[in-house]
């Protein structure tokens, strides 16, 4: 029983910071980070290195007198002071093993051996990154997720099913804890079959599914080859995120329509941590503005953006002091709202993420992002799956798209992209399950440009 009223006090306690005006919710935010960077300086050399004797803030204004962080930074060489522990069991140099420390983002406050929780990002663009966590960071990774749970309305009283292959990727084992947390009933699925996971969704009644977009199409998909009717499950939500689609509509659509269920997007990033849940309408994505200070550079100026303008997320942790970042520079494409008609007042990020800013290709002068085309495409039904791929001929970017499509008729597709884009693409058929499918991140944009 005291468990249970310590979450309801918490959540009343998220519920009214998310009411407050933006005066109150700066002030805030102002005084977490001053105790966060009077935690972690001067210890975490990278960071001491970065703000020099910047160790407080009297403004949320003055974080633009701060640096940037960019992934290329964290995930350099170690600092020569990482590389120092007093456990040999870490760095086996006798072995030949090589040391965590020689992969471990640069960020890392103390020696590797003060942490608890080793996870690595998926280097789909770079090599791999080990991000580590305290056992107070992994907690702030929970009241994080309560946020996306409140949205799920997740309960004791839910069966959820994790339909991942756990590996060190973080979210799978985030999520699962914040699950457990909340005391439902939690089933991991480790390396079963898709068929094997739907045969269990009906066999135990699950109730809620974690999964990326990509695989609850997937998972439909397959269920209507087995004649499995998912709408018949007791499935009522769809947890999804590592993907733009679960704030596409398209894609949100086909997979609520398929289960009979509602998809709750979030977001979030190894290195940074769970910084977004959905808004009441599934209309796009809130920043967790008590979690993170959130800022946008437009894309044509870098400036400060305004109301709807596209431009790049920018974020700083006021938790995860072990592995913190500041002003971190996500690469991620947004539309900021401030004046939106959802209860919570955190900006709203409208559409979700719409993309990525090194995706973004200029084909005969238009700017198109590939979140872009797949609207378009998921409008299609009868298109199982699909791959773009850019390349650049006579220094022009260009882009073709392969489709598995049952009706057979390419053309039509092609046509949809030069009405809704203003653009001709090249659009091709492909033999009906030769594409690939994803069960964590989908990865059907290839980008040839620089090869």
């Amino acid at each position: 029983m005291t468990d249970f009223l310590t979450r309801r006090t918490h959540r009343k306690q998220r519920l009214e910071i998310q009411q407050w005006d933006r005066r109150q919710l700066q002030q805030y935010q102002c005084e977490r980070l001053n105790v966060l960077l009077s935690h972690i300086l001067p210890d975490n050399r990278f960071y001491a290195g970065k703000v020099g004797q910047v160790t407080h803030l009297d403004s949320v204004e003055q974080l633009e007198s701060l640096p940037f962080t960019t992934k290329l930074e964290l995930n350099g060489p170690a600092e020569p002071s990482l590389a120092k522990t007093t456990d040999d069991v870490l760095s086996p140099v006798e072995h030949g093993l090589p040391k965590i420390e020689n992969d471990v983002a640069r960020n890392l406050t103390w020696p590797v051996d003060h942490y608890c929780r080793f996870h690595r990002t998926s280097g789909t663009r770079g090599r791999p990154m080990v991000v580590l966590d305290t056992a107070d960071d992994w907690q702030w990774w929970m009241e994080g997720w309560e946020y996306v749970l409140d949205a799920a309305a997740l309960t004791a009283a839910d069966r959820v099913m994790m339909a991942f292959s756990f590996g060190p990727f973080i979210g799978f084992w985030s999520a699962f804890d914040a699950a457990k947390e909340r005391g439902s009933l939690v089933v991991p699925t480790g390396a079963m079959s898709t068929t094997a996971r739907l045969e269990l969704i009906f066999s135990i009644d699950a109730t809620v599914v974690f999964c990326t977009p990509s695989y609850a199409l997937h998972l439909l998909e397959i269920a209507s080859k087995n004649d499995l009717d998912l709408r018949k499950s007791k499935i009522r939500s769809i947890i999804v995120a590592g993907e733009p689609g679960g704030s596409i509509q398209a894609i949100r659509d086909r997979i609520e329509q398929g289960f009979d269920a509602k998809v709750i997007d979030h977001s979030g990033a190894s290195e940074v941590g769970p910084w977004g849940f959905p808004d009441a309408k599934g209309q796009g994505i809130h920043v967790n503005e008590a979690q993170f200070i959130p800022e946008f550079r437009t894309i044509d100026t870098d400036q400060s953006a305004e109301e709807g303008e596209l431009s790049e997320l920018i974020l700083t942790t006021l938790g995860r002091s072990g592995c913190p970042v500041i002003r971190y520079r996500t690469g991620d494409l947004v539309r900021p709202s401030w004046q939106h008609e959802s209860a919570c007042r955190f900006v709203l990020l409208e559409g979700g993420v719409l993309g990525r800013t090194d995706d973004m290709m200029i084909i005969r002068g238009v700017n198109v992002f590939p979140t872009s085309i797949e609207q378009i495409l998921r409008d299609f039904p009868d298109v199982d799956e699909y791959r773009m791929t850019a390349y650049r001929k006579s220094a022009m970017d260009q882009l073709a798209i392969e489709v598995e499509d049952r009706l057979h008729q390419p053309g039509r597709i092609a046509d949809a992209l030069h009405s809704r884009l203003g653009l001709r693409i090249e659009v091709t058929e492909v033999e009906s399950g030769s594409l690939p499918r994803f069960e964590a991140k989908g990865k059907r944009f290839i980008d040839r440009r620089e090869s």
